[in-house]
């Protein structure tokens, strides 16, 4: 108890240390005088004493399963330092492994060496690399800004491009090379996506704490598999740890942008066989480190920016990658694909020429791929369409090699000589054509289309301007709160699965959260059944529960699980119309006068949101109203992006010279 006295914990840390919403825990600190009292914080962002916490949810019952790991995590962050925490994970890991492990780490103090052994006894009994994997998880989410990871995503996309275009090497295994590992997300992709035998792995990473959370990570894969690992800690342009090693694959997510990489010391270095990068160029200098490991036929993707691919000062490398037929293909990636989520970075396939030449001949060609189009974009956060951008760039990496064939539509083969020039500029934007330019049939298709919606559009507003809209008036109403209480609709708040994170490609129930309503209102991931607490069924109203994406809306189609913020009302037939209701709670008034506070980030507090009293025969006419109102909101959508698509699509044919005599 006494390293929890001290370790202070948020509303929301105790919401996941027992598995309930936020909402629950500070109905409990209402209702019940027994609840802790605040040591720390805010009036609004209250802090609590972890063992009083922990002591009042048992005596009342309220500690669920979920509570060892997530009552272990709020320890390792008040250990403070980052580095620290990021150690004491990866040392509780080696122990967990390991029952035989005596030595703690000599960077950790004494109040991190308990919770280590804390921690590995408790992994030991729950499971080492599900609790390893979950104080990862954690330490990812509370750090940040201050780390820069590749989504796991991202990983297993880089992963498949390297094995689908390396040549065929050693049949006795797969090697692999990480130069600027992080936390080892490119390494576990290759032993995911590897299905053959003695694989091995070497990593590289500055930081130690990164590297050492990847060599616990590897070791966990190590444990089940055929693998060899050898992770080491140091900068690998100024000290190439794993100089003379050769690799089948070489993977790298590299630091951008970063002028003091060593330009000084560097500059007779044997790797740079296309040319001393320049010191604005870390990147190339990234690009040359690779490929000085590969073997023959060897392949190395690497996550660029954009800039990289135009830069004035990086030419002369970029020609010679290309003279060479190094430089196989660039990969555009649409915004959000990885940090920073702003921009559109690039994948670069490159490829060590193989012993034999004339087996494989140089490419007089290189490969320019724009994805940019699978991106989802939305108010905040774009972000791709995994399954659909991994089918379409695996799809033109096929055709590498094969010049009989040709790329997919978004990708397009460029001649050297056209890209050997004054600029040497290899964006795939400039190229290749992000999408197919409509026929004639298509284009008028697309005309009737937008007339079709237009004449909709109308009838949906004579209908509503024929209403008979009186003044503003006060009126009594009531809250969702009151028709909990009197049975008339049952409350359901949405949370993150206790067993699970939402993933793209499980199995199960489709999960919804407010990011993805933030972007195309499509749910992104999904979740095993069970496994969420909160489902809403067809007919039950959905409403999000924060500001910047309040809206409510009636559930069609199969049940879909619901994230944090998001709230299912299952309404009695009997009492409520369902399209009346959601009608009412959307109202932009009503989400305003039930906020928690002014900013766009701020709660609805969804028991305060009002609703007319009205007999449920009155509601009929209301619910119409409603009805037809997100119908004219839904159609003047869709006949916006409509006819922005003819605008530009138009626009481009008449610039081309396509208008007719």
């Amino acid at each position: 108890m006494s390293t929890t006295d001290a370790v202070p914990v948020s509303l929301a840390e105790i919401a996941r240390i027992a598995g309930v919403g936020r909402a629950a825990v500070s109905n409990w600190r209402r209702r019940h005088d027994s609840f802790p009292t605040r040591i720390g914080g805010t009036d609004v962002s209250p802090q609590f004493s972890l063992a009083e916490v922990e002591h009042w949810l048992r005596d009342n019952g309220k500690l669920k399963d979920v509570g060892g790991r997530e009552l272990l995590w709020p320890r390792f962050e008040a250990l403070g330092s980052r580095d620290e925490s990021g150690l004491a994970v990866a040392e509780a890991a080696r122990r967990m492994r390991s029952s035989r492990t005596r030595t703690i780490h000599p960077q950790l103090s004494s109040q991190a060496g308990e919770l280590v052994i804390e921690a590995a006894k408790l992994g030991r009994r729950e499971g080492p690399r599900e609790t390893f994997e979950f104080l990862l998880q954690r330490w990812l989410e509370t750090h940040v800004r201050q780390l820069s990871t590749t989504p796991a995503q991202l990983a297993a996309l880089m992963a498949r491009a390297a094995l689908a275009v390396r040549l065929d090497g050693d049949e006795d295994g797969l090697t692999v090379l990480d130069p600027a590992c992080g936390t080892g997300h490119l390494p576990a992709a290759v032993a995911h996506e590897y299905d053959g035998t003695g694989l091995t792995v070497f990593a590289c990473e500055r930081d130690p704490a990164l590297a050492a959370l990847t060599s616990a990570r590897l070791g966990f894969i190590a444990d089940d598999r055929d693998i060899r690992t050898e992770v080491a800690t140091a900068d690998a342009l100024r000290e190439d740890c794993f100089a003379g090693t050769l690799a089948d694959i070489a993977l790298c997510n590299p630091p951008f942008n970063e002028r003091d990489w060593g330009y000084e010391e560097l500059a007779t270095d044997q790797r740079w066989t296309h040319g001393l990068p320049p010191r604005t160029e870390p990147e190339l200098a990234w690009v040359q480190h690779l490929l000085s490991h590969l073997r023959p036929g060897g392949t190395a993707v690497v996550v660029l920016p954009p800039a990289v691919a135009s830069r004035k000062a990086g030419r002369r490398i970029r020609a010679s990658l290309l003279r060479t037929g190094v430089l196989r293909a660039v990969v555009a990636l649409p915004p959000g694909s990885a940090q920073p989520h702003s921009v559109s970075l690039q994948l670069w396939i490159l490829r060590a020429l193989p012993d034999s030449p004339s087996a494989t001949p140089v490419g007089q060609d290189a490969l320019l791929v724009d994805a940019t189009r699978f991106a989802r974009p939305g108010a905040r956060e774009p972000g791709p369409d995994w399954d659909a951008l991994r089918s379409f760039v695996l799809a033109a990496l096929e055709v590498i090699d094969q010049p009989d064939r040709n790329p997919p539509e978004g990708a397009v083969r460029v001649p050297l000589l056209d890209l050997l020039d004054d600029e040497v500029d290899v964006t795939p934007g400039r190229y290749a054509a992000s999408g197919k330019e409509p026929s004639h049939a298509e284009l008028a298709s697309s005309w009737r289309e937008l007339t079709t919606r237009l004449a909709d559009l109308t009838g949906c507003a004579q209908y509503l301007a024929g209403l008979d809209l009186q003044p503003r008036t006060p009126q009594t109403t009531t809250t969702v709160g009151d028709l909990v209480k009197a049975s008339a609709l049952t409350l359901i708040a949405g949370q993150q699965p206790l067993d699970s994170t939402p993933s793209a490609g499980a199995a199960g129930l489709p999960m919804l959260t407010v990011p993805d309503l933030l972007m195309d209102g499509a749910p992104s991931g999904r979740v095993p059944e069970g496994s969420a607490h909160a489902v809403a069924e067809e007919g039950d109203v959905v409403v999000a529960g924060v500001i910047r994406a309040f809206r409510a809306w009636v559930h069609q189609g199969p049940p879909t699980a619901l994230g944090p913020q998001l709230y299912a009302l299952r309404v009695d037939p009997e009492k409520l119309d369902a399209h009346f209701l959601a009608g009412c709670l959307r109202a932009p008034a009503n989400g305003r006068q039930a906020g928690t506070h002014a900013s766009s980030s701020s709660r609805v507090d969804i028991r305060r949101l009002q609703v007319l009293p009205l007999p449920l025969a009155e509601q009929a006419a209301y619910a119409m109203a409603f009805r037809r109102l997100t119908d004219f909101e839904d159609l003047l959508t869709r006949a916006e992006d409509l006819g922005r698509r003819l605008v530009s699509d138009v626009s481009d044919r008449l610039a081309s010279g396509g208008l007719g005599g």
